[in-house]
């Protein structure tokens, strides 16, 4: 998936992917399953991508009220990012990447 927003381009063919952000207990044929991935570009900015069901963060408008299945892409700033790392990654990856920002407590 490729998309250019404000001035940059992200794509998911060319980017890292970090870790899957997807929402777990939905399967298959659940309007909320959705398949959701934190990635990080080669300059180092950082998205999310995915798709997934009508109920999902993914979904699609369709019709006057209705909406249907999706895909799409979100840039996303360092500080939601390592949020995100923090919360469906592990350890390596939050040291690898934001390690800089990380404190002994």
């Amino acid at each position: 998936m490729k998309k250019i927003i404000d001035g940059k381009r992200y794509d998911t063919d060319t980017a890292t992917r970090v870790c899957d952000l997807s929402p777990r207990g939905f399967y298959g044929s659940d309007y909320r399953r959705e398949d959701t991935w934190l990635y990080r570009t080669r300059l180092g900015n950082w998205f999310m991508a995915g798709e997934g069901g009508p109920r999902s963060r993914w979904a699609q408008p369709y019709g006057q009220s209705g909406s249907t299945s999706g895909s799409g892409l979100r840039p996303l700033d360092k500080e939601t990012a390592r949020e995100l790392l923090e919360r469906y990654g592990d350890e390596d990856d939050v040291e690898m990447y934001f390690g800089a920002s990380v404190e002994d407590a």
